[in-house]
């Protein structure tokens, strides 16, 4: 049985991503697709729209065989970080290909990017460093430095956020040594950070999103944007549990714990460097809402997706310590859910893993899972009592969802 491995947030699943678990499986030939996805926040320092098992649902019923968690101390990093773990989890999973979207489209450039990269690592690592002091975000200092240094034009734009995941995906496959074969489809129609939706019938999670939040929204108007399970999903979710979740939701906590803390002990605190405490502690005061917080902070270098990764951290409660930044590999593979061919797949797999596959958590003790469940007690402080009490158990008790 051969497998294709996708990673995913489904912040919330959309058509663009049904096209993607499709392609995936199509263009590789795969008979099993597994999705890596993010738990309860994500990549970009924000709280997932809802949690994970109603989005490991999502992706069970638009046809993803496997559902496995991206633990937080990989899902709340920057790219490379993120990757890293990812691929890990792939490859231990030994599928056959990896299949990323991307907005170039052609994983020849990537390719060309990783040699060029390779020949030059040294040189362009100084360049890096040299672009970010000078008040880049990575991902800009980065182009930068290729165009410094290499003369020949690259093809690949590194300014995109698909395309700078997708570089992070192949140079861990080459960095981890393993046998994954990269992929890559076309984003069709919508760019990533649109806000607005769309006039087709693809358009960014970011911008369902932020339709979900305007008042005038008829619900029946998403349709057009993504499968009727997911839409019907969202809705009994927001019944059930009260709400979406939003950074509004934790501010309150936020703000609490940054007025509790000294400068010392926020420097403890994963990603807090370079004098940017006093800043956080100085400006939180007076910030009346998550926004405003972030809008008083934000600088050319201190971007808002760093920043809000910082506050997941200070929110969290996760210090430098417990997030080891040099680990590149999980040491554990969280189930959150099958189809009756993950579950075959996964069966065979058992067998030869050298990490636990874990199915229910309290029958582990593991440090990352135990960040893992610290990052659900947090998650759940958005919701009411009972509901919240209830909501936790599921992390110790909730099996796999099975399709």
């Amino acid at each position: 049985m051969q497998a294709v491995g996708i990673i995913v947030e489904y912040n919330p699943f959309h058509n663009g991503h049904a096209y993607h678990l499709e392609q995936a499986k199509k263009q590789t030939e795969s008979d099993c697709v597994i999705a890596v996805m993010s738990g309860h926040f994500l990549q970009r320092g924000e709280p997932a729209l809802v949690s994970k098992w109603s989005r490991t649902k999502m992706a069970l019923d638009a046809g993803a065989d496997l559902v496995i968690e991206l633990p937080y101390s990989f899902s709340t990093q920057k790219a490379d970080t993120f990757a890293s773990g990812a691929v890990s989890i792939l490859d231990q999973l030994e599928v056959h290909s990896l299949c990323f979207g991307s907005e170039h489209g052609n994983i020849e450039s990537f390719l060309d990017i990783i040699k060029l990269l390779e020949i030059h690592e040294q040189e362009l690592s100084l360049q890096i460093q040299h672009e970010i002091k000078k008040g880049n975000s990575y991902p800009k200092a980065v182009s930068l430095a290729l165009s410094h240094i290499i003369s020949e034009p690259v093809a690949l734009n590194l300014t995109q956020p698909n395309n700078i995941l997708g570089l992070s995906y192949v140079k861990a496959i080459k960095k981890q040594l393993a046998s994954i074969k990269p992929h890559t489809i076309t984003r069709i129609q919508s760019h990533y950070h649109d806000e607005e939706l769309s006039s087709s019938s693809i358009t960014s999670a970011t911008s369902i999103r932020h339709a979900l939040f305007q008042s005038s929204l008829d619900v029946n108007e998403l349709a057009n944007y993504m499968p009727q399970h997911v839409l019907t999903s969202l809705m009994d979710y927001k019944k059930t549990f009260g709400t979406f979740h939003t950074w509004e939701h934790y501010f309150p906590f936020l703000k609490y714990r940054l007025m509790t803390m000294s400068p010392a002990s926020l420097q403890e605190i994963y990603e807090i460097e370079e004098g940017i405490e006093y800043r956080l502690l100085s400006s939180i005061k007076e910030a009346t809402s998550f926004e405003d917080f972030i809008n008083k902070v934000k600088t050319k270098r201190y971007t808002r997706t760093r920043l809000q990764r910082m506050c997941v951290h200070i929110l969290t409660d996760t210090s430098k310590e417990q997030m080891q930044p040099d680990q590149s590999s999980c040491s554990y593979i969280r189930l959150l859910g099958m189809s009756a061919i993950g579950r075959k797949y996964i069966n065979h797999i058992k067998k030869r893993s050298s990490v636990p596959i874990v199915s229910t958590v309290s029958q582990y003790k593991l440090e990352d899972l135990l960040i893992d469940v610290k990052a659900t007690d947090v998650y759940s402080l958005a919701l009411n009592e009972p509901i919240r009490s209830t909501f936790l158990k599921q992390e110790y008790t909730l099996p796999p969802i099975m399709k």
